[in-house]
């Protein structure tokens, strides 16, 4: 196809969320030196103010500093926040990969997890990841949701009488979910509306004893892993 016909690409908007105005000057150069596709608006300033904020703003991508103006894990109620009203995929930036950080952050509602002390070169791969559906995370970050994961209480797929816990389209939405499907996809998948999948997701949690669809996640390859 001739250079002039070709469509462009659809630019990824990115929300980036920080404490201070240097932190996000540092990332938004960051995007403006890497490869074009990207959309960036900042916000800085304490969780109060940012969350009163949020509602006239719809990102691809939220990129959270878990430090604001407000305290250290002032952040991650930014985040829990943005999941509850909007369900916008988020990413998490972190100082360093302690355990409580890590397990807070994807507790939270977060789909990936990104380190100060990491190249900004990999920022755009992990936002384009998260885009996509899928989890940014090393294998430590997952060592310590594993970790959390077996410190609780055990995962039940049936209840005391040993009937299964979820229905069959509970199910359905598990496994599309564990494939990286959003919420939207999934509802056109299935037929359904939006908001059925939402009820669905809320109901699955709470059969199963998880927060966050990082842990439901973990609970189906662990699942699938007992049964190889």
């Amino acid at each position: 196809m001739p250079q002039s016909l070709r469509r462009p690409k659809e630019r990824i908007s990115v929300l980036v969320i920080t404490g201070d105005n240097m932190t996000s000057e540092l990332l938004r150069n960051a995007f403006a030196h890497s490869r074009k596709g990207f959309a960036v608006e900042t916000m800085t300033g304490s969780s109060q103010s940012i969350i009163g904020g949020l509602a006239t703003r719809k990102p691809d991508v939220a990129l959270i500093s878990e430090e604001l103006q407000d305290g250290p894990r002032a952040g991650v109620r930014v985040l829990q926040n943005l999941q509850s009203s909007h369900g916008t995929p988020a990413i998490m930036l972190l100082q360093d990969s302690k355990p409580e950080g890590v397990v807070t952050a994807f507790r939270g509602g977060a789909r990936g997890i990104f380190y100060r002390t990491h190249s900004l070169k990999a920022l755009s791969k992990c936002i384009r990841v998260v885009h996509k559906g899928q989890i940014w995370a090393s294998n430590e970050d997952l060592e310590h949701l594993i970790s959390a994961l077996t410190q609780t209480k055990q995962l039940q797929i049936n209840n005391p009488e040993g009937m299964p816990l979820l229905t069959r389209r509970e199910e359905e939405v598990v496994h599309l979910v564990a494939d990286g499907l959003k919420n939207r996809e999934i509802a056109q998948q299935l037929k359904v509306k939006e908001h059925s999948i939402r009820n669905y997701i809320y109901r699955i949690f709470e059969k199963l004893g998880v927060s966050s669809r990082v842990e439901l996640i973990l609970y189906v390859f662990s699942h699938r892993e007992g049964h190889k």
